[in-house]
């Protein structure tokens, strides 16, 4: 096969221990086609190959973004952002640009902090300075909603509403709402009156959009799949486990695939929720039949053990500092064993968000109740988050072959989150335990990393910084950081495997996919505190240019 592209005088990093290193990489079908010095690989130049010399900058495999939520980061992208604002008189203020520029209908706002104002904020606190205009605004972490008056008149929730276990309308002393929405499911009406409903209906109930959407909205939802994959695109992303979803999101991605919109590979997954029987399993089956190509495809399960740690929704071992309560897990524990035995005897993989030392516990055992049961496969099984974890669970994963899908932006102080967060949400003896990723790849657990955008940036730059700056929370906890190389492993080939797309991308190989991401810059010369600011030159997703800087090429 002719080579179509060839990149050379590069720093080639393949992600490949059998060939770790190279000069030039040639690309044609699709496919990678050889790997080697730039004499071996100019070998190859034919009539009509393009060839582009990268000025001696980083070659990598595409990234693979464990961990994220497409369709909701590119609707986001369209709302007013409140990341690191904090104080009541800069909000009113951003509130103030904004609704000037967005005249009609509910404004809808995201990254907000949980003291925003430097105190829990009320409905009549947002009422001061929105009037009877609708806004309501959404935690960082994606589990709580603030909503005004009007949002929660027009949403129906003023008067409060019976929510599923774990999802909450909390109430105020007047026995109306008191702004506050807990969960998915609570604050889905809000997001249905933002016109994102539908991209949320999956994570939030496991359910279809219903009625069926019609055309035009339809339309809408490719649009921000759309404008998604674009911002990922920009960050050098080439694969992406997409975390929320549904059999309507691979549809409406089929379709931009067959229209030519698709310009990253996505695995969907099958929400399930403790209220479902085991025989909405078949859904998860019946997608994974329908929906099993290379760029395309579902194949996992996804579920919630618990929260977060700010609402003190994150199911803890322990009580929360001060406070008598330590959160509980979203499914009992019994039947959880029974959930994962069914999913695995299916020959599904599962993926359960467990934050909390409690939650993360729980899904071991769930994990470990399957493989005892019905027998010791390549399963795969992932933990996604872990932000706290027991001592004595640490050597569990490695043993029982769990991957530990983790998030370098999450720790506090690491990128975006306060460091002030562990003083409220950590026992002081509990930050040694607290974000181990070293501790648990040393044990033998598999590793991924991603950004559960639009929870954080979606950089990936930005998080290779996080993962090589982070500090020690405090002198007796141990230093978590893995290495540059390592790193790199985790948002490539680690990745790729922990989705089950080792055979596809991951590395520079003959014969995979040419998902290729070029840095501007030397990777490993640049300082680990200049990572974040360092710029993507060109992005490749099967071989074809998904993003171009404009001093390459």
């Amino acid at each position: 096969m002719k080579a179509e592209l060839i990149l050379t005088n590069g720093r080639v990093l393949t992600m490949d221990p059998a060939h770790p290193r190279a000069e030039a990489v040639a690309l044609g079908g699709g496919r990678v086609l050889a790997v080697g010095t730039a004499a071996e690989i100019a070998g190859l130049k034919r009539p009509g190959t393009r060839v582009i010399d990268v000025g001696g900058r980083s070659i990598l495999p595409g990234f693979v973004e464990s961990h994220m939520h497409l369709g909701l980061g590119g609707a986001e992208l369209n709302h007013l952002h409140l990341y690191g604002m904090h104080g009541e008189e800069r909000l009113r203020a951003a509130y103030a640009d904004f609704a000037a520029r967005r005249p009609t209908g509910l404004l809808m706002a995201e990254g907000a902090d949980y003291h925003i104002i430097g105190r829990a904020i009320t409905r009549a606190e947002l009422d001061a300075f929105t009037g009877d205009r609708p806004f309501a605004m959404r935690a960082m972490d994606h589990h709580t909603v603030w909503a005004n008056t009007a949002a929660l008149r027009a949403a129906g929730l003023l008067h409060g509403r019976p929510m599923p276990h774990g999802h909450e309308v909390v109430m105020g002393a007047d026995g109306l709402a008191s702004g506050e929405l807990r969960e998915f499911e609570a604050f889905a009406a809000i997001l249905d009156l933002a016109g994102i409903a539908r991209m949320n209906v999956g994570i939030a109930t496991g359910a279809e959009p219903s009625p069926g959407p019609t055309p035009a909205e339809r339309a809408v939802d490719k649009d921000h799949l759309a404008r998604g994959l674009a911002h990922c695109a920009a960050h050098g992303i080439t694969s992406i486990v997409n975390m929320d979803g549904n059999r309507y999101t691979l549809d409406l991605l089929a379709e931009m695939q067959a229209e030519g919109r698709l310009t990253a590979r996505v695995v969907v997954p099958f929400h399930f929720k403790p209220d479902m029987d085991l025989s909405e399993l078949e859904r998860a089956s019946a997608m994974t039949r329908d929906f099993h190509g290379d760029w395309l495809r579902s194949g996992f399960v996804k579920m919630f053990m618990d929260g977060v740690v700010d609402s003190r929704t994150a199911f803890m071992l322990q009580d929360y500092p001060g406070v008598a309560s330590r959160g509980e897990p979203l499914f009992d524990p019994e039947r959880f064993k029974d959930i994962c035995t069914e999913i695995d005897r299916r020959g599904l993989q599962i993926a359960v968000h467990a934050i909390g030392d409690g939650a993360v516990r729980t899904t071991i055992d769930g994990y470990e109740a399957a493989q005892r049961r019905n027998g010791r496969r390549d399963s795969r099984h992932r933990i996604e988050h872990i932000e706290l974890i027991d001592r004595a669970d640490i050597p569990r994963l490695g043993a029982l072959g769990i991957t530990a899908s983790v998030q370098p932006p999450h720790p506090p102080g690491a990128m975006d989150f306060p460091l002030a967060t562990m003083e409220t949400v950590f026992h002081r003896n509990r930050w040694r335990d607290a974000y181990l990723w070293k501790s648990l790849r040393d044990q033998g657990a598999p590793m991924a990393f991603a950004s559960d955008w639009p929870v954080t940036d979606v950089s990936v730059m930005r998080g290779l910084q996080a993962s090589q700056t982070r500090l020690r929370f405090a002198e007796d906890c141990a230093d978590e950081r893995l290495s540059l190389m390592d790193s790199l492993m985790a948002y490539t080939a680690w990745g790729a495997r922990a989705a089950r797309l080792e055979e596809v991308t991951g590395s520079l190989v003959p014969g995979l996919a040419a998902d290729v991401v070029v840095i501007q810059g030397d990777i490993e010369t640049i300082p680990a505190t200049e990572l974040g600011a360092t710029g993507i030159a060109m992005t490749i997703a099967g071989g074809r240019i998904t993003h171009q800087a404009a001093d390459i090429g």
